[in-house]
């Protein structure tokens, strides 16, 4: 099942959030899009790929978030790992609602 958040993050940027979740109720994969910009772009790419695999648990998100930051050296303008943490389970909510 595929889902999806929008979060206006403290300053007016957008981080739209397309989830995939396990039946093991993990992240099975996620796609981050908005109006932010990092740099080096492909870096978003490996925040992506970090997260494959994390329980859906706000403390996990934000290490391998911010662990993927350091090893990539991004710079991150517009918003933060903490904003995709919040993203990623705003998205997760809405299949609780809905099942």
């Amino acid at each position: 099942m595929n889902l999806q958040s929008e979060l206006k993050v403290h300053g007016g940027k957008l981080v739209k959030v397309s989830l995939e979740v396990s039946p093991q109720g993990t992240i099975a994969g996620v796609r981050i899009t908005g109006d932010f910009f990092i740099h080096p772009e492909d870096a978003l790419e490996i925040i992506e790929e970090s997260l494959k695999g994390a329980q859906l648990d706000e403390k996990e998100i934000v290490l391998k978030a911010t662990k993927a930051v350091e090893k990539t050296e991004a710079v991150m303008v517009g918003f933060s790992p903490c904003d995709i943490a919040q993203a990623i389970l705003m998205a997760a909510k809405t299949e609780t609602k809905n099942t």
